[in-house]
């Protein structure tokens, strides 16, 4: 998401070329998840096992795409947007039945909101040590080393999977952490065999209003993530930083997550990720006003609001988390869940560099350009823009999960914390 827009556009493929296979490659990514979760469920249903031998198979085909995608051979170099669209399809669905898989694991663990937000924070936590590695390796080892680390990392974090809570033993433990008045783990023994039904998650008001939220945060986060690079090198011109800012805003989210935890034990899930969001348009009002040279003050920026990722990567999940408790869905329905969120996660980055990159190109931006008008259309994307998505969501976030909402209890259930009164 990060590298490589960058990378084909070095390899000479144009801007609008680029973002138009972009938002292909992750239309089809997010329009199959809702698929891929129901089918999922359906392998849940014949246990945890058959969910994490399917894993293997899917980190497997990952591996191959991702190879395929970095390594061009020399033959397609006259057909490089066609090679770039198939190597992403096949690189984000494998990644797509992990996620899926993963995220649904930790549901249907169950807990109250802060054993959920933790759960969350430290499977976001680990992701952001692989995230910050895969930033920096490309840049201090080239893209072969990368590749190899990550064939020794995914069977690696595939056994420590295997290795923890399983959600049918957890299901049917002495509730010892849970609040009586939670609702109990569904066995997935006892859950019905009946397919997952892909329309059951919209038909609860509290998910849509929670997808709208998540909607407008995360097209927020994706239009610079899609453009971070660009404007490193072009608006701040310091190129070789790169990697220094991408450790400091990865870093800075992982070390966050202690405090949104203990924001959420204080004042709730929904308070907790709005004061995040908060954080979020600050720093970006604040890279809006940077030029050429600010690399000091870029590197505050990149800190500051890798705090408020934190709140981005360990709240949202875990307030579905308790939307899918609430409605009696747990256990059961979770694949259809995070097929529908991870398909909202994916339409923003497609939505972030189908249109941010040929509009860029319009405006008369391109690469390596030091032409003023083009490097302020550069800085009104990456910085003004998620601004205005970012204070939408706050606003809808206060007024569906927060105004009438007393702040959540340490040992208030989930659902209690995060659903507003019908």
């Amino acid at each position: 998401y990060v590298h490589l827009p960058h990378h084909y556009a070095t390899l000479g493929v144009p801007l609008g070329a680029l973002g138009g296979v972009l938002l292909l490659a992750r239309v089809f990514d997010a329009l199959t998840d809702p698929l891929l979760g129901r089918w999922l469920d359906g392998v849940y249903r014949r246990g945890a096992e058959a969910v994490w031998r399917w894993a293997w198979v899917a980190a497997l085909v990952l591996w191959v795409g991702m190879l395929a995608l970095l390594f061009p051979p020399a033959g397609v170099s006259g057909a490089l947007p066609a090679w770039a669209l198939g190597g992403l399809v096949v690189t984000t669905l494998a990644y797509s039945a992990l996620a899926i898989a993963h995220q649904s694991w930790g549901a249907r663990l169950g807990g109250d909101a802060p054993t959920q937000a933790r759960l969350v924070a430290w499977r976001e936590g680990w992701t952001l040590a692989g995230v910050i590695t895969a930033s920096v390796l490309p840049a201090v080892a080239g893209w072969s080393v990368t590749l190899a680390v990550l064939a020794v990392a995914l069977p690696l974090a595939l056994f420590a999977w295997g290795r923890g809570p399983h959600p049918t033993a957890v299901a049917n433990a002495p509730a010892t952490s849970t609040p009586a008045t939670s609702a109990p783990a569904t066995p997935v023994s006892a859950t019905p065999l009946i397919p997952s039904d892909l329309r059951l998650p919209w038909r609860r008001p509290a998910f849509r209003r929670l997808m709208a939220v998540f909607v407008l945060s995360g097209l927020a986060s994706a239009i610079p993530a899609t453009l971070v690079l660009f404007f490193i090198a072009d608006r701040l011109q310091a190129p070789q930083w790169e990697a220094l800012f991408l450790s400091i805003y990865f870093l800075a989210a992982a070390a966050g997550m202690p405090m949104w935890l203990a924001a959420v034990r204080r004042v709730g899930l929904a308070r907790a990720w709005l004061l995040g969001m908060g954080l979020s348009i600050a720093m970006f009002v604040w890279a809006a006003g940077l030029d050429a040279g600010d690399t000091v003050a870029y590197a505050l920026v990149c800190g500051l609001s890798g705090l408020a990722l934190g709140a981005d990567l360990a709240l949202p999940a875990a307030l579905l988390a308790g939307v899918i408790d609430e409605t009696g869905d747990r256990g059961r329905h979770e694949g259809a869940y995070f097929g529908w969120w991870n398909l909202a996660a994916k339409g923003n980055l497609a939505l972030a560099a189908g249109l941010a990159l040929p509009v860029l190109a319009l405006l008369g931006y391109t690469p390596g350009t030091r032409d003023t008008a083009g490097l302020q259309a550069l800085t009104v994307a990456y910085a003004v823009l998620p601004c205005f998505f970012k204070a939408l969501a706050a606003a809808l976030l206060w007024h569906g999960f927060v105004r009438r909402r007393p702040a959540m209890p340490l040992t208030q259930p989930i659902a209690e914390s995060i659903v507003p009164p019908r």
